[in-house]
């Protein structure tokens, strides 16, 4: 019988030869992205998909449905360090349909079942990771949904993304033909179009397509509003407008962060202990580049009273927030331009060490939710930029970051976190 897995939970795989197979209640599409440690593809060749349904190791085989991914993890490269199972709904959003449930298969007898709950205003979700661990494998249930759109999503893994090609007008018979450039190796995400219907009457030709044109908008985290009974699921990079429905402007937020202690190996009995780990939460506020307060373990509130932080946990027990911090905006200083919201790990563990690391920005006048950024899979590093709330045009704004740092304290985090602001 297969082991039901909830979001970020994982376990071991026990074998090389893997599925995952998805039930999906609508149209849409299955496809992986094999990636380093840095969360990159190597090449344009560890994309799977539809229009190029084979990679180093991975196999997207068609069938009922979206498919079947079939992994012979013998054969992943050793510079490969993740495989990330991708759902692509052709139409509508997740909010409008039945939670997808992912079945993984290993050694040809059902292993895990996953149901991707939760999902709202996303088309495209990465559904779980297959990461190596040591000298194995195992999978985790990532339920990431993704509100970039799926040329945003590609290429935020390094994949080269063409749109299909835009039917050209017919060229004057006098215009010289100039030799055909270099092509750049892109993959096409587009399906196979049908068969050609009959020519129509020749158009005018068009104007010239201006220099330097791509086939696709220049990728775009995008702006999203926050609206009443549906919290945001942030996806990297993506910015918030802190105004609440109506364009009345949040002022006073709380911003949590949880984590999850691991699982460490089991005992004589078959039970298992959690390792803690102490994550620390803190408040950096900046005037331009230069960091003039905080609010953290060793000063609780900041110098001008604006920024609480709750207190330290040192283990991470416990369900939802385990560290909180409040903000009210209308104390921040004119002069203080962003606060950036880091966690960092004082006795050095990294974040491939936490489970379900998350945070959430929630308005302190009803403690409704507002906005969640979840940090899908484990990252090398001890120290983590999870937001930060700037002044923009019209007021404050939120803006998801997810990136790491060698960092163990805010002190060391001040050193290098000039690149984040």
């Amino acid at each position: 019988m297969a082991t039901t897995l909830t979001k970020g939970q994982n376990g071991p795989l026990g074998s090389t030869d893997v599925e995952i197979s998805i039930d999906l209640a609508t149209a849409g599409d299955l496809s992986a992205l094999l990636v380093t440690d840095a969360g990159k593809v190597r090449t344009d060749a560890d994309f799977v998909f539809f229009n190029q349904p084979s990679g180093p190791g991975v196999t997207l085989v068609a069938g009922s449905g979206v498919g079947t991914l079939r992994l012979d993890l013998s054969a992943v490269p050793a510079d490969i360090s993740q495989i990330r199972a991708v759902i692509t709904l052709e139409n509508g959003t997740f909010g409008a349909v039945a939670a997808p449930v992912a079945h993984v298969r290993a050694g040809g007898a059902d292993a895990f079942e996953y149901r991707i709950d939760g999902l709202s205003s996303e088309s495209i979700v990465i559904a779980l990771e297959v990461y190596r661990r040591g000298a194995d494998w195992k999978v985790r249930a990532v339920g990431q949904g993704y509100a970039g759109g799926f040329a945003a999503l590609v290429t935020d893994h390094g994949v080269s993304v063409d749109d299909a090609p835009t039917p050209t007008a017919p060229t004057p018979p006098a215009a010289p033909t100039p030799p055909p450039a270099a092509p750049t190796p892109s993959v096409s995400y587009s399906r196979p179009a049908p068969a050609t219907p009959p020519p129509a009457p020749p158009a005018p030709p068009a104007a010239a397509a201006p220099t330097g044109a791509q086939p696709w908008p220049t990728a775009s985290t995008g702006e999203v509003s926050l609206s009443k009974d549906r919290p945001v699921s942030l996806t990297k990079g993506q910015r918030v407008s802190l105004q609440k429905d109506g364009g009345v402007a949040l002022t006073r937020i709380t911003m949590g962060l949880g984590w999850d202690p691991i699982l460490t190996k089991k005992g004589l009995f078959g039970g298992g202990r959690s390792s803690n780990i102490d994550l620390d939460a803190s408040a950096m506020m900046f005037a331009g580049t230069q960091l003039a307060d905080l609010a953290y373990y060793g000063q609780l509130v900041s110098k001008d009273g604006s920024v609480k932080h709750h207190g330290d946990n040192l283990t991470g027990e416990g369900d939802g927030d385990d560290e909180v911090i409040d903000v009210d905006l209308t104390r921040v200083p004119q002069q203080i331009t962003q606060i950036l919201f880091i966690v960092t790990s004082y006795q050095g563990q990294t974040f491939e060490q936490v489970d379900n690391a998350f945070c959430r920005l929630v308005d302190q006048s009803n403690r409704a939710e507002l906005a969640r950024y979840t940090l899908a899979g484990g990252m090398p590093f001890t120290g983590i930029v999870m937001a930060k709330v700037f002044r923009g045009d019209g007021g404050w704004k939120l803006q998801a970051v997810g990136e790491g740092m060698a960092a163990r304290h805010p002190g060391e985090a001040a050193k290098q976190i000039q690149r984040f602001l």
